[in-house]
């Protein structure tokens, strides 16, 4: 998409909508997602999907996946009625990449959105670093960067600071 002022979201999957808790007014759907030969329970928030849905439907931001799911993102699309969301990385078909590995190309796919001249919303519960050279970078371009708590995954007032920022227009 790349349409100007658009943002790109990079948008984990495990921690930020998939969680242990992750219900809001009414309680989380929980599905199962198969990969690699193992079934895996998925508990999410359908009107923080709603909301995520809505967002990209309406090209207001440019969605990806940056997740350890990247090899999987049909099925995220399917799952969770988000299609046409590509990878914001590649990794090889079955990949067992290192939870560090995918958090490296995580960093890189964001600074390359800012280095690009784009917005950025990254939500991430481990990859964003909390301080650093990184950070700092990301930070002075703009960057919305949300780490919520893996348990609880994105709140509705994450989702608010999110159709706010999306909304706002970059200074010319």
């Amino acid at each position: 998409m790349d349409a100007p002022g658009v943002p790109i979201w990079l948008l984990d999957m495990d921690g930020v909508i998939n969680g242990i808790r992750p219900g809001w007014v009414r309680a989380p759907r929980t599905t199962s997602l198969e990969a690699n030969g193992v079934e895996y329970r998925i508990r999410y928030a359908p009107e923080l999907i709603r909301r995520i849905r809505g967002l990209h439907q309406t090209r207001q931001v440019d969605l990806r996946w940056a997740t350890t799911w990247a090899c999987h993102t049909r099925r995220l699309n399917n799952l969770y009625d988000l299609q046409g969301v590509p990878p914001a990385f590649a990794l090889p078909r079955g990949d067992n990449t290192s939870r560090e590995r995918v958090g490296e190309l995580k960093v890189r796919a964001a600074l390359a959105v800012v280095r690009a001249g784009h917005r950025l919303i990254w939500t991430d519960d481990e990859a964003i670093p909390a301080q650093g050279p990184v950070r700092e970078e990301l930070e002075g371009c703009g960057a919305l960067l949300l780490a919520p708590d893996d348990s609880r995954c994105l709140r509705p007032e994450d989702m608010d600071a999110i159709e706010k920022y999306a909304c706002a227009r970059r200074p010319v």
